[in-house]
Parts: structure tokens; sequence; C-alpha cells
């Protein structure tokens, strides 16, 4: 008895295998449904509108008592105007003044590695900038000016140093100080320490001397001297006329002085005196550079 034969089972193809399923859409809200909630508004009033009442003054007048730190809510100094009060207890200093409002200097010992700030986006990380904060500000600060945040704002760097180098940096929002670093850089002293591998040869420092007496060289007037020396390691005291990163390295080049830390500790009349590293301070009212 013959048997039929099977029909064929068409073989799927293989577009048919790749192809993805079809995922079910998701369910269309429900009409009528309610939008999500709106973030809260704001409450209380504005800290600047309370300090108004308070001292029956202009709002940019009680803005500036809130930024001078002479608001304190809850006994707590705040000074940021629009912060919002609602029962809190606000009270301002009876000491409270807008005299004085003036723009301040600080005076930062730079860590060698740190970029010193001139450019604010070079090297975020260990810009000289990131340590002007109320963290580092130094315990023994004899300024007797108040910290306040506004301190940190619009500040600009006037002397350059070398990033390998460590010591005196100047940020200033004082347009005063500012002009002064700008139009006589040049005339203003800067005076550094540089530690060199092993003693200073009197050899070594004729050749400085040499190189610094060649007008076609062009060096700035410098002078220098030995302040220590031992059998491992020496320091040599430079005062240069203006700011010259690398002028340093050159001279101990020329001279065959290996130099391993180089420090700046004075700018005019301005010493960096005890401020630890990493570290900054307020330039005083007595002080001049």
């Amino acid at each position: 008895m013959n048997r039929s034969p099977r029909p064929l089972q068409r073989a799927a193809k293989p577009q048919d295998a790749a192809r993805p399923q079809r995922q079910a859409r998701p369910a269309a809200p429900a009409r009528g449904a309610a939008p999500a909630p709106a973030a809260a508004a704001p409450t209380g009033e504005r800290l600047s509108k309370r300090v108004m009442q308070l001292k029956a003054c202009s709002r940019r007048e009680a803005e500036q008592y809130i930024e001078g730190g002479w608001v304190q809510v809850n006994g707590v100094v705040v000074e940021d105007p629009p912060f919002r009060v609602n029962d809190q207890q606000v009270s301002i200093d009876p000491h409270a003044t807008l005299m004085g409002f003036a723009e301040v200097s600080l005076i930062v010992n730079k860590p060698p590695g740190w970029v010193d700030g001139c450019n604010a986006d070079e090297k975020p990380d260990k810009n000289a900038r990131a340590l002007l904060n109320p963290k580092q500000h130094a315990a023994h600060d004899a300024s007797g000016v108040r910290l306040l945040k506004r301190h940190f704002q619009q500040l600009q760097a006037g002397v350059p140093l070398e990033t390998g180098a460590s010591g005196l940096l100047v940020f200033s929002q004082d347009w005063r100080t500012q002009r002064k670093l700008h139009e006589d850089m040049a005339l203003l002293e800067h005076e550094l320490m540089a530690d060199v591998q092993g003693e200073v040869s009197e050899e070594a420092l004729q050749r400085i001397a040499r190189a610094l007496k060649d007008e076609r060289a062009g060096l700035p007037p410098t002078k220098f001297s030995v302040s220590s020396a031992t059998p491992q390691r020496s320091t040599l005291r430079l005062a240069i006329k203006g700011a010259h990163p690398g002028l340093t390295a050159h001279l101990c080049e020329l001279a065959g002085l290996e130099l391993l830390a180089l420090r700046r500790i004075r700018v005019g009349r301005v010493a960096l005196g005890d401020l630890a590293p990493g570290q900054w301070r307020y330039l005083a009212g007595h002080e001049r550079f």
C-alpha cells in the first residue's frame, strides 16, 4: 500500500528568526487623571525684607547689613539676603554699620605643585584659588578682619609664581592693590629662598654674578647671597626686581647647581611670615607693598 507523501514544512527565513518581538505599547493614561503636583512654593519672607522692617532701611541697605555678617537667624550668622524666614528669631548686631564695606586682599602660601591662580581654569584640582575658603584661613590671622563669604568673590591674582615653587601669592578685590601690583611690578622686590644640592662654591657665585652683569642677557637687577650651607644642602637668598618665573632655575643651571626647592617669602614690603603652606590670611590695614 502506497503512503501519500507528507507535506513539506516551510523553513524559517533568517530574517524571521532575527525579527524582534513586538512589545506592547504602554497603556495610555486614563482621561481625567490628575497632573503631577507642582513644586511647593518657598514659604516665609526674604531675610532682607525682615531686616528692612527691623532697621527701617532700604532694601539695598538691608542686603548690605546681611552681606556684612551683621544679621543672625536663631543665633547663626546668615549672609544670604534671599534666605527665607518664618517665625525664627532675627537679630541685628548693635554695632552693625555700613561704613568700611571695603574690598580685601588675601595673602596665600602656595604649596609646591599648585598653579598660581592667574588662570582660574587651569588645573582646578590644584589651583591656588581652591585654597581660598574658610577652612584654609589661618587661625593666627592678626588682621582683625571679619571673615565673610563675599571676600571670596571677584578676586584677581596679581603676582605669578612657578608651579614647582611655593610661597607668597596675592589675591585682591581692591583696585588700588591690583593697580599697584600691575603698574609697579618691575619695581617691586621679590625675595626668594632657593635650596640647592651640596655646598655653593665661590666659583658658582662668580658665574651667577657674571651672568647678571652681562648686558646681552638682559636679566633684571638681582642681589644674591648664601643664607646657609651644609655639605648636603645649601640655601641661596635672592632679591629680584619684578616677577620672573624661571629666572632662579636659569641662574642655578649656569652655576652648575641643582635646584631642589624654591619659595617666595616677600613681595615688596609684605612678607609671608609664619603662614603655613596651603593657608591664607588677610592683608592687614598697616601693610603696604
